[in-house]
């Protein structure tokens, strides 16, 4: 018989009832009547008894935070933004770590995770709209906003909500094999294991233009016309500056150079294209700007980590 490894789930006031389910549904079975869960779970709190959640209702929470001293996995399930871990809490996280225990950071949970230090000099996940906010609070961890999940074997970090589902499915594959973890996919209906990166999910910034914003102008102007040819000097001239001003200009603003916005811009067109029309791939390629379907594979790859079809596959309006 498989190891059944004991995992400690911490709750907080306000938690948020999706967050705290997902490792008790995935590790626990938590009401799942057709998969026996596959791990112990206890639910523990800095402070036992009834707690407020943050969907207006509340729940209560029998062990303490002495739970984690016996876990072979501890999850911060999430965080409260502007929260700041009691020492009490970080100092439970890193002795479990010292002890041998894997960490789990899913989405803000990361935050704990980092403030702890186990994960010091190393990558970690998390949300991408947290990321920034994340490596300036902790600058001694690299922030990746660009995966659904990092596992360093003894630390283990998510990304947002719905991805913390695939980083335990992951680490249930990991535990007891794909046809398990398979198996519990299933049962939640989700793919087993899924492709593709936050970046997937990031829109591309567009920023409103004025009279007076000539950088902003030559964005709408590049963006009504995708499929247009560009060079950086008429480019330029269609704003009335110079080439080296414009590029200085364009990169102050956006903090990219004016060929790389124009990159993210059509595949980012190429992206709602995939989604929303019955376009082949090689029109759509056209459409946005890459002049041949292999242009579009390479550079929708290298931003996205997938390829067009499969990311249409996955995000197709409409799609079962």
């Amino acid at each position: 018989m498989p190891v059944r490894h004991r995992v400690a789930v911490l709750a907080f006031p306000r938690i948020s009832p999706f967050h705290l389910s997902v490792p008790t549904l995935v590790f626990g079975g938590a009401g799942l009547d057709s998969v026996d869960g596959l791990y112990d779970v206890t639910v523990c709190a800095e402070s036992t008894g009834t707690m407020q959640t943050g969907a207006g209702y509340s729940i209560h929470v029998d062990a303490g935070l002495e739970a984690m001293a016996d876990a072979d996995l501890v999850v911060i399930p999430s965080w409260q933004r502007g929260a700041v871990p009691s020492d009490e809490l970080l100092g439970a996280v890193r002795a479990a770590h010292a002890r041998g225990a894997r960490i789990v950071g899913l989405c803000l949970g990361t935050f704990v995770v980092a403030a702890s230090g186990v994960a010091a000099g190393r990558e970690v996940s998390t949300h991408w709209a947290a990321a920034s906010r994340l490596a300036t609070a902790e600058p001694d961890v690299q922030v990746r906003d660009d995966v659904l999940w990092t596992d360093l074997g003894d630390v283990i970090t998510s990304a947002g909500a719905a991805a913390a589902l695939d980083c335990c499915l992951h680490i249930v594959r990991s535990d007891h094999g794909s046809v398990a973890a398979a198996a519990l996919a299933r049962s939640l209906v989700l793919a087993p294991h899924r492709t593709g990166s936050q970046a997937q999910y990031i829109p591309a910034p567009v920023v409103a233009a004025s009279a007076d914003d000539p950088i902003g102008r030559a964005m709408l102007w590049a963006r009504a016309d995708l499929a247009g040819s560009f060079d950086i000097d008429g480019w330029a001239a269609s704003v009335h500056l110079s080439r080296r001003t414009f590029t200085r200009r364009f990169r102050e603003r956006t903090g990219t150079s004016p060929q790389q916005w124009l990159l993210d811009q059509r595949v980012d067109a190429a992206r709602a294209m995939l989604e929303s029309s019955e376009e082949t791939i090689e029109r759509i390629a056209d459409l946005a700007g890459f002049g041949s379907a292999v242009s579009l594979r390479l550079h929708f790859r290298q931003r996205l980590g997938v390829s067009p079809a499969a990311h249409r596959a996955a995000f197709r309006v409409g799609a079962a």
